[in-house]
C-alpha cells in the first residue's frame, strides 16, 4: 500500500515526507494506522550517525495507532485495537526470558538495523529499498509495521495521539525510578537533564515518594516544568556548583541519581553528588566510543554506577499502568507535550532540538 512517511536521507539531513509503498504484514507483523508519534532524542542521534543506522531511513519509535492488519500468527491484537509501539526484542535470549527485554542480546538487530533481522525491507519507492524497522516500528509515516511482541494493547478511553512517548521517552524516566532505582519513600534523588526522560523521572520520584526531588538543568522554563511536576528543589548548573547544592541539602549527598544528558562531564556529577552506597543510573544517549573518568575511591565507597535501557521495563505490563496513573492524574505526561501537524515535522525537530519544546508529538489528523 501507499504512504507518507518522513525520509532521512543524509547524515544529519533533513526529514523529507515522501510517498513509499509498504508491504503487507507477514505471519508476525502488525500493520497500524498511525495517529501520532512523539520525537525523540534517539531519532535525532541516529539520523546524525551517533549510531550507524543505514540511511535513507524512515526513524520515528514512538508511535501510537489504531490496528489496521495482522499477520496471520497474530493472536495480541486484532483490526481495530488501540496500541502504543515501544522498542523490541527476540524473546528468546536469556535476559528477555528472564524479564529484561532492554538487555536482549539482540537489542541492535531488532532495533537499529535499519531492516528486518533477515535483511530485508518492507519500505520502498519503485526500485529503491528504504531502510525503516527502527525500534520495529519506524513510525514517522501515515502506517507503520511493527511485529506482535512490541506492539501493546491500551485502553480505548485513553487520548491515544498523546500516548505513543510512552513506548520510550516517558517509559525510560519513569521506568528508572519505578522499576530500577526503587527508591525508598523519604530518600533523596537528584536528576540530571529535564527534558522528557528526566522530567518522567520526577513525576514517578513523587509517586514513590521521595521526599528532596531535585531536578538540574540550565533552562529555566524546564526548572520551572520540573517544580510543577513534584521537584522539590532546583538548580541551574550554570548559576551554581550541583554537587555542592545537593551535597547541602541532605546528609552527605544524594541516595540516588539519575543521568539523562549523555555528557561526560554531567555523569561525573551525577556520580560525585551521591551521598555513600548511592546508586547513579546512566540513561543518556552518547556516541560510540564516548568514554568517562571517575575517581576510583568515589565509587569504592559504597556507591554505584549502572546503565538503564527502557527504564527496565516489560511494556505490555508497564505501559498499560502508565496510562491508568495518567487517567487519575496521578502521572500528567501530558504536561510535556506540544503538538505538530505530520507535515510540521521538520518545525517539531527543529524546536526539540533548540529547547523550545519538551516533547514534540506530531499528529497525523
Amino acid at each position: 500500500m501507499q504512504i507518507k512517511a518522513a525520509v532521512v536521507r543524509q547524515q544529519g539531513g533533513p526529514f523529507s515526507i515522501e510517498s513509499l509503498s509498504i508491504a503487507e504484514p507477514r505471519a508476525d507483523e502488525v500493520l497500524v494506522k498511525i495517529v501520532g508519534v512523539g520525537v525523540c532524542h534517539t531519532d535525532l542521534v541516529c539520523r546524525d550517525q551517533y549510531f550507524p543506522v543505514p540511511l535513507p531511513c524512515v526513524f520515528g519509535h514512538e508511535g501510537s495507532g489504531v490496528v489496521e492488519q495482522v499477520g496471520e500468527g497474530v493472536t495480541k491484537v486484532k483490526p481495530g485495537d488501540p496500541v502504543v509501539l515501544s522498542f523490541s526484542s527476540c524473546h528468546e535470549c536469556p535476559n528477555c526470558i528472564a524479564g529484561k527485554p532492554g538487555y536482549c542480546h539482540q537489542l541492535y538487530q531488532h532495533n537499529f538495523l535499519g531492516t528486518r533481522p533477515d535483511g530485508s525491507s518492507a519500505w520502498t519507492k519503485g526500485d529503491e529499498k528504504v531502510h525503516a524497522h527502527f525500534f520495529t516500528q519506524s513510525s514517522f509515516g501515515t502506517y507503520a509495521l511493527a511485529r506482535e511482541r512490541n506492539t501493546v494493547k491500551v485502553s480505548r478511553d485513553a487520548p491515544l495521539w498523546l500516548l505513543g512517548p510512552l513506548g520510550c521517552g516517558v517509559q525510560t524516566g519513569a521506568g528508572a525510578v519505578i522499576n530500577s532505582l526503587r527508591p525508598q519513600a523519604g530518600t533523596t534523588i537528584a536528576i540530571f537533564g529535564a527534558g522528557t526522560v528526566g522530567l518522567s523521572a520526577v513525576m514517578a520520584a513523587r509517586l514513590c515518594g521521595c521526599s528532596r526531588i531535585i531536578a538540574v538543568d540550565p533552562v529555566a522554563a524546564r526548572r520551572e516544568l520540573a517544580l510543577q511536576l513534584g521537584a522539590t528543589h532546583v538548580i541551574d548548573p550554570n548559576a551554581s556548583d550541583p554537587i555542592e547544592q545537593i551535597r547541602g541539602l541532605g546528609p552527605g549527598g544524594a541516595h540516588y541519581s539519575l543521568e539523562c544528558t549523555g555528557l561526560p562531564k554531567v555523569v561525573r556529577q551525577a556520580v560525585d553528588c551521591l551521598t555513600l552506597t548511592g546508586m547513579c543510573g546512566l540513561m543518556g544517549v552518547s556516541r560510540l566510543g564516548t568514554e568517562v573518568s571517575l575517581d576510583m575511591n568515589t565509587i569504592l565507597f559504597g556507591r554505584g554506577v549502572r546503565g538503564i535501557i527502557e527504564g527496565d521495563s516489560v511494556p505490555d505490563e508497564f505501559i498499560p499502568r502508565l496510562v491508568e496513573l495518567h487517567a487519575q492524574g496521578r502521572f500528567p505526561f501530558d504536561k510535556l507535550v506540544t503538538p505538530f501537524r505530520f507535515d510540521e515535522i521538520q518545525q517539531a525537530v527543529d524546536a526539540s532540538e533548540q529547547g523550545r519544546v519538551v516533547k514534540a508529538v506530531l499528529r497525523m489528523a
